[in-house]
C-alpha cells in the first residue's frame, strides 16, 4: 500500500498502519499516538459508537479542549459512516444547546475542563444525550478510555462518497448556527489536489504544528493532509506563544499555518529574537486578512515561505492560494490564484462573470463545495447557484493575470481574530438591554484583531445606560469574542425604505483613509 492508495479520510490511517505502523502520527504533551495505534483504536471507537447506537448518517458531538483522542473519536466516526460535528467551545452554553439540538447527536465527547459547561448545556436540551468524558469520567459522565478499550469490534461499514464525514458548525447571518456538510467525496477531492497546492504538499518525514481549533477547517485541513503524507502532527491545544516558538525550536517543526492574529503577536513575543526557525519550510495563514507590515516582518524572521488561503468552511477551505513565489509588491494584497481544478470568479448579483478589474461577489466551484447546510435547505439554496457556483459573501476582483483581491463584503459579517462574527446575532443578544431603544453592529478597525466588534447603540428617551453594563449584559448572552468591545451612541440608526441598516453608512467614519474595509 502507498499513498496513492488513500482516496477517502479513512483511508489515511488503514494505509499508515500498514505501511508505517510504528511512525508517530500525532503527539500531544508527551503522548505519542502511532499510526498503528491510531487505526486500532478508531477501529474501537467505530465499535463503541456501534453499540451505542449510532448508525450510518449520525451525527457525534465533540465539546472541549483538543487531544490526540480527537483523531481517534473523528475516524472511529468516519469507520461507522457518523458525521464527527465538532463544537466551537467559545460558544457560550446557549449557543452549544442550539448546535446539539440542531445536529441530532445522541453522543457528546467533553474534556474535563468542559464538564461543568455540559451540565450546563444538558439543563436547556428537552432530550437525554450520553456524555462521555475524554481524559475524566464523573458523576453521570461515562470514562472514553474505559469505554474504547472495552468495545466489541466494528462491524463491517465502507464509506461512501456521499456520506457526511465531518460537521463544522458556522454562525449564521440570522444568529442561528448552520452546520456545514462536508463528505468524504470534498475530502476525497482535497485529497487529490494537496499536492498540487503549496502549503499542503508534505513529505512523510515532514513535522506539521496543529495550532488552529479543531472545530476549525483550518485545524482539520492541516491534520488531514499531514496525515495523509504519512507526517507527524504536533499538537497543541492553547495558543501559549512562547511556548509555541519552544515547540517549532524543540520539535524542529516543518510545517504550521497561523492566524495573522498569531504571526503578529508572535513577532511581538521576546524569544522571537532567538528562536531557531532553521527547520521551518512553510508557514500557511489566513481565515482573515493580514497586513503587509506584519507579512513582511514575519517572512523576515520565519525566512521561510509563507502561503496564504483564501476558501470558506463551505469550500472545505478550498479556494484560492497565493504561493510564495507571489509574496512581492502589489500581490501582498492579494489572496492569490485558483486551486487547480477549482472554478474561481467574480459575478454580477444576477450570476453573470465579470471581466476582469470590476468589482463584483467572489464566487466558487468544483468537487470541495459541501453537499448543503443541515437541515437549512433555503439557507442552501441562497448560497449556492443552481449551477453549482457557491456564493462566498465577499465582494472583490481579479487581475489580468488571475490574481483575486478583496475588495469589502457582500455581507455584514465581521472577522475578528479569524473568527466570524454575524452582527444579527451581536445585536439580538444587546436588544432588550435597559436603556437601549436600538443597536446595530460593526466591525472597526483592530490593530492586532484585524477587526473588533463596535455596537452603535440608540438610547431609550431619558436613560444614559452605560457602555460597560451594555457589553456585560450581550456576554451573558453570546460568546465573550462576539460581545461588542465598545460602543457608541447616536440620535437615529440610518435605515433605507424598507427599513433594514445601512452598515455601510454606519461603517464608513471609521474606515476612512483605509484602501479596503476590511480588516
Amino acid at each position: 500500500m502507498s499513498q496513492s492508495d488513500i482516496k477517502l479520510l479513512t483511508d489515511i490511517v488503514s494505509v499508515h498502519a500498514a505501511a508505517r505502523g510504528d511512525h508517530v502520527a500525532v503527539e500531544f504533551e508527551g503522548r505519542r499516538l502511532t499510526y498503528a495505534e491510531l487505526d486500532r483504536r478508531s477501529d474501537r471507537v467505530a465499535g463503541l459508537l456501534q453499540a451505542a447506537g449510532v448508525k450510518p448518517g449520525d451525527r457525534v458531538a465533540w465539546l472541549g479542549r483538543a487531544s490526540e483522542a480527537w483523531y481517534e473519536v473523528f475516524f472511529g466516526a468516519a469507520k461507522a459512516r457518523a458525521c464527527l460535528a465538532p463544537i466551537n467551545s467559545r460558544l457560550a452554553p446557549p449557543e452549544i444547546a442550539f448546535i446539539l439540538g440542531d445536529s441530532g447527536a445522541d453522543l457528546l465527547f467533553v474534556s474535563p475542563e468542559f464538564f461543568a459547561c455540559a451540565r450546563a448545556v444538558m439543563a436547556q436540551l428537552d432530550r437525554p444525550i450520553r456524555v462521555i468524558g475524554v481524559g475524566a469520567a464523573d458523576e453521570g459522565i461515562d470514562d472514553y478510555a474505559a469505554l474504547r478499550d472495552q468495545a466489541p469490534a466494528p462491524q463491517a461499514a465502507t464509506p461512501a462518497l456521499e456520506d457526511d464525514v465531518l460537521q463544522l458548525y458556522t454562525s449564521g447571518t440570522t444568529g442561528l448556527p448552520k452546520g456545514v456538510r462536508l463528505t468524504h467525496g470534498n475530502y476525497a477531492a482535497f485529497l487529490a489536489l494537496r499536492h498540487e497546492v503549496p502549503g499542503f504538499a508534505y513529505g512523510p518525514d515532514d513535522t506539521v504544528l496543529i495550532l488552529m481549533p479543531l472545530f476549525h477547517v483550518a485545524g482539520t485541513n492541516i491534520s488531514f493532509s499531514g496525515l495523509a503524507s504519512g507526517g507527524r502532527l504536533v499538537l497543541m491545544a492553547e495558543f501559549d506563544p512562547p511556548r509555541v516558538l519552544e515547540t517549532i525550536q524543540a520539535e524542529r517543526v516543518n510545517h504550521a499555518f497561523l492566524a495573522p492574529v498569531m504571526i503578529n503577536v508572535l513577532l511581538q513575543t521576546p524569544s522571537i529574537a532567538t528562536t531557531d526557525f532553521s527547520s521551518m519550510k512553510t508557514v500557511s495563514y489566513g481565515a482573515s486578512p493580514i497586513s503587509e507590515a506584519v507579512l513582511k516582518a514575519a517572512t523576515e524572521r520565519f525566512g521561510c515561505g509563507f502561503i496564504q488561503f483564501y476558501g470558506m468552511t463551505e469550500t472545505c477551505g478550498a479556494g484560492t492560494t497565493l504561493s510564495p513565489e507571489d509574496h512581492r509588491g502589489e500581490l501582498l494584497r492579494s489572496c492569490g490564484r485558483a486551486w487547480p481544478t477549482l472554478g474561481v470568479r467574480v459575478a454580477d448579483e444576477a450570476g453573470r462573470e465579470l471581466p476582469p478589474g470590476e468589482i463584483g461577489e467572489i464566487e466558487i466551484r468544483g468537487p470541495i463545495i459541501m453537499a448543503g447546510y443541515w437541515n437549512r435547505p433555503e439557507a442552501t439554496a441562497e448560497t449556492i447557484r443552481p449551477d453549482g457556483w457557491l456564493r462566498t459573501g465577499d465582494a472583490g476582483y481579479m487581475d489580468e493575470d488571475g490574481f483575486f483581491y478583496v475588495h469589502d463584503r457582500v455581507k455584514d459579517m465581521i472577522v475578528s481574530g479569524g473568527e466570524n462574527i454575524y452582527p444579527a446575532e451581536v445585536e439580538n443578544a444587546i436588544l432588550g438591554c435597559p436603556g437601549v431603544a436600538d443597536a446595530a453592529v460593526i466591525g472597526v478597525p483592530d490593530e492586532k484583531w484585524g477587526e473588533s466588534v463596535k455596537a452603535i447603540c440608540v438610547r431609550q428617551p431619558g436613560e444614559t445606560p452605560d457602555p460597560a453594563d451594555i457589553i456585560a449584559w450581550a456576554r451573558q448572552r453570546i460568546a465573550g469574542y462576539k460581545a461588542p468591545k465598545s460602543v457608541d451612541f447616536v440620535d437615529a440608526l440610518p435605515r433605507n425604505p424598507s427599513g433594514k441598516v445601512l452598515r455601510r453608512e454606519l461603517r464608513k467614519p471609521y474606515w476612512e483613509g483605509r484602501d479596503r474595509n476590511v480588516g
